[in-house]
């Protein structure tokens, strides 16, 4: 790709073209003033094998499984069992947020998705008990980065389809980072001023009302159980088990709790596949792209100017780790993965690190992007969903970052916290 080319990409983001038609008329313009001769027609050839892979089926269905979630009511049975466990101490309503969104993270897959849903409930509520909005914001948006941390998870799908890596072991592999994150955002929640001029505690609740709680609520507690633990023991596949996902929420919804009518799983369907067809077309779109990247050998370039910093691999995974924070300042994860990928799974290969780790590394990375201004996915979710000014949530947001960039370090620092259970048999 010449230069002409690059500058192109990266003024058609800059005065915010689509990013998906962006790389399909960069691709196109690439082809016709290249040099080789390439017939056009490879353009829509690329654009539909991208999306032609069977696991992309996936998303949809992950998709729906939490927007049936959002509209059949489910979500809020959540955050009232978790105000049952945890509404009496300090902070209570930030913890609900945490463990809510610890849960929706099982089932959705996607961080935008999970932190609109307890954004309309929690960020009000926190409203209302003096909870500063900025804060009550930043803490929605730092349990929705959860979502895609966790399994299932949107962006791990698509990775695995990009650098031909196990779905499964990918999944198992963002578990002990999730929680770490989880623990974290748990303390900061715990510690961090709230704005509250008085606490606000409300009184303990029986054992006999946190069981009849846990009861009223059980049937949405299973979802993420028998969804993860039946790809876990191999009784289904990930595909399979997206689609158990979206049965098993819309029989509990419609059927045992009866909380979802028929026109609201249409609106379900709807906001779903508004979702998913965004997300597929700028898989779909970087296709062409990223085949002539690979033609025209950019990417080993990057690759090997990379590793001409240092032999040592920590300081090479340093350096794609600042490179990465860098772009997800800019960029949202899906299409920096879509344009990256390609470059960095060379750098991974010729360090002999584990593909399974390093496609951790770098979801990780692209994933904190969400929480970073100025483009963060996250901090605008959160401000649409509870009406808080975003620039009120960019400056309550920093405790989570510097976790979230904890967590990094260890993960790069340590394999074993991604690699033992994905390993385990």
């Amino acid at each position: 790709m010449s230069v002409s080319i690059i500058i192109l990409f990266l003024l058609l983001l800059i005065v915010g073209f689509d990013v998906g038609f962006t790389m399909i008329i960069a691709a196109y313009a690439a082809i016709i003033t290249g040099d080789r001769l390439v017939n056009e027609t490879i353009l829509p050839q690329h654009i539909v094998a991208s999306a032609d892979h069977f696991v992309l089926l996936a998303i949809p269905l992950f998709i729906l499984a939490g927007e049936i979630m959002n509209f059949g009511g489910l979500t809020q049975r959540l955050v009232d069992w978790a105000l049952a466990l945890l509404g009496h101490v300090r902070g209570a309503l930030g913890q609900v947020a945490l463990l809510t969104n610890l849960l929706m993270a099982g089932v959705s897959g996607s961080g935008a998705a999970d932190a609109a849903a307890t954004g309309r409930i929690l960020i009000p509520a926190m409203r209302k008990e003096g909870y500063n909005e900025g804060y009550a914001g930043a803490l929605i948006a730092a349990g929705a980065m959860l979502g895609p941390i966790l399994p299932p998870s949107v962006p791990m799908i698509i990775y695995a389809v990009m650098a031909n890596v196990s779905v499964m072991k990918l999944f198992m592999a963002g578990v002990v980072p999730g929680f770490l994150l989880f623990m974290g955002y748990s303390v900061i929640c715990r510690f961090y001023p709230t704005g509250q001029k008085v606490e606000y505690f409300r009184k303990p609740l029986s054992n006999r009302e946190r069981i009849r709680a846990t009861l009223r609520t059980l049937p949405v507690l299973t979802l993420p159980i028998v969804v993860l633990g039946g790809m876990r023991f191999g009784l289904v596949t990930d595909t399979e088990a997206a689609a158990l996902a979206s049965v098993w929420a819309l029989v509990v919804a419609m059927f045992f709790l009866r909380e979802l009518s028929p026109s609201g799983f249409g609106k379900a369907l709807a906001s779903a596949a508004r979702s998913s067809a965004a997300i597929l077309f700028l898989l779909a779109a970087a296709g062409p792209l990223a085949w002539l990247i690979a033609e025209s050998r950019v990417n080993l370039e990057i690759a090997a100017a990379i590793s001409s910093i240092s032999s040592n691999p920590l300081i090479v995974l340093l350096t794609i780790n600042i490179l990465l924070l860098v772009v997800g300042f800019f960029l949202e994860p899906l299409p920096a993965m879509i344009v990256f990928i390609p470059t960095l799974i060379p750098i991974g290969a010729s360090l002999g690190l584990d593909p399974i780790h390093f496609g951790m590394i770098v979801i990780l990375n692209l994933m904190i992007g969400m929480l970073t201004p100025p483009v963060g996915l996250l901090l605008f979710v959160a401000s649409g969903a509870g009406k808080v000014p975003v620039a009120a949530i960019i400056r309550h947001i920093w405790p989570f970052v510097l976790w979230s960039l904890v967590v990094l370090t260890l993960v790069t620092l340590f394999p074993g916290l991604t690699l033992w259970l994905s390993s385990t048999p």
